[in-house]
């Protein structure tokens, strides 16, 4: 078997249902798995795996292990030569996996001695996540990052490693640091470095196993070929929960590898608390009143919105300039995922909404910004 995709699920259902159905689609020319492992969900993600995906491979924990544990419970069930670590709240297109495997194939000197590689993820209004790529967050790279010194040089390799700037977004090549949101890598490579480490809940667990993979002389490599949507706000509620993990998270690291001194050691607990505010802070759940609605159907979707709707059937037929406050509804039986992908990086700048019209559960999914809660509105 040449992939085992493995998808831990917290309580987002129908993002995990579209992130299914995405992942059908990219496997079907590839002898690969799908194992879900659920972390006590209490909405019904494990119903509607069993019922609408009936080869799928559930294993339903009893109890929120965190991300470590749930994803090395799956790994252990794997049987594929190469191992997609994967959120739920994801979308692949139907060529994310060949192009990565074709890749591998033409290089390699990369393949024979490849420890994590990663790809473009972009958030659901087309823009790229910057953290698809990065550098090692030593105490110095940390603080470019906590104080926003990478924004203010970012030409200069000094101030530019904690998003691995030396590549554009656009640009293959050699990384420390990859995002757990999606991992390719050998699963023998994975059971080498032990897999994710449990004494972490969440958070720092990717920049732990990627700097294990570095440590161990491996290439961690950023893939720019295919893009991936990750939704990003959708497991998590930035509440006081959230700062005291993302802070424990940031502590465990740098106790695990970069400890040195008392005064260190207050100095990135304080780093990181601040950094944990920050990110707490950005997620608002903004509401954006929409002026009008585009839809992309060749399969007779019709919407009631209380502002004009437009149809198209084909994604080249909208000749105007799309606006802030228009929203663009994608029927994901019409077109195809990588389709989709391609027309919101193309567009991302415009301001407007996206959302994919699912009819297997008769709703349009989406989120409007990295940092919020997305949701799904059903028709």
């Amino acid at each position: 078997m040449q992939l085992s995709v493995v998808i831990l699920n917290y309580k987002v259902r129908f993002f995990l249902e579209q992130c299914l159905y995405s992942v059908q689609k990219a496997i079907a020319t590839i002898d690969a798995e799908v194992i879900v492992v659920d972390n006590a969900s209490s909405d019904d993600s494990c119903a509607m795996v069993q019922e609408r995906f009936p080869n799928v491979k559930l294993i339903t924990n009893a109890e929120n292990y965190g991300f470590p544990k749930g994803n090395n419970i799956g790994v252990a069930e794997a049987k594929g030569k190469y191992l997609c670590i994967l959120n739920p709240d994801t979308v692949v297109a139907e060529d994310t996996f060949t192009k990565i495997f074709s890749h591998l194939a033409s290089h390699p000197e990369l393949e024979s001695n490849l420890g994590i590689l990663g790809c473009k993820l972009i958030d659901g209004t087309g823009h790229f996540l910057p953290e698809s790529k990065r550098g090692v967050p030593t105490p110095w790279v940390a603080f470019t990052k906590i104080f926003g010194l990478y924004k203010v040089f970012p030409a200069i390799s000094l101030f530019n490693r904690y998003y691995a700037q030396q590549l554009s977004e656009n640009q293959s090549g050699p990384v420390d640091i990859l995002v757990g949101a999606f991992m390719v890598m050998p699963r023998e490579v994975y059971l080498e470095l032990g897999g994710f480490d449990e004494n972490c809940f969440m958070y720092s667990d990717d920049i732990d196993l990627s700097y294990l993979s570095l440590k161990s002389g491996r290439t961690n490599y950023y893939f720019h070929e295919t893009s991936v949507i990750h939704y990003k706000g959708e497991s998590t509620v930035r509440d006081g929960l959230y700062i005291k993990r993302f802070r424990e998270a940031m502590q465990f690291f740098y106790q695990k590898h970069f400890r040195k001194s008392y005064g260190f050691d207050v100095m990135m607990r304080l780093g990181a608390f601040l950094f944990s505010l920050v990110k707490q802070s950005q997620q608002r759940n903004r509401t954006i009143n929409s002026t009008k609605t585009i839809v992309f159907t060749r399969d007779g979707l019709q919407l009631q919105a209380a502002h004009p709707v437009e149809y198209y059937k084909e994604l080249a037929d909208l000749t105007t300039a799309l606006a802030p406050g228009e929203r663009v509804v994608f029927d994901t039986r019409s077109y195809s995922f990588a389709d989709l992908v391609q027309f919101m990086e193309k567009h991302c700048q415009t301001g407007c909404q996206f959302r994919n019209y699912l009819s297997q559960f008769e709703g349009i999914i989406g989120s409007d910004h990295a940092n919020d809660v997305g949701g799904v509105e059903f028709l």
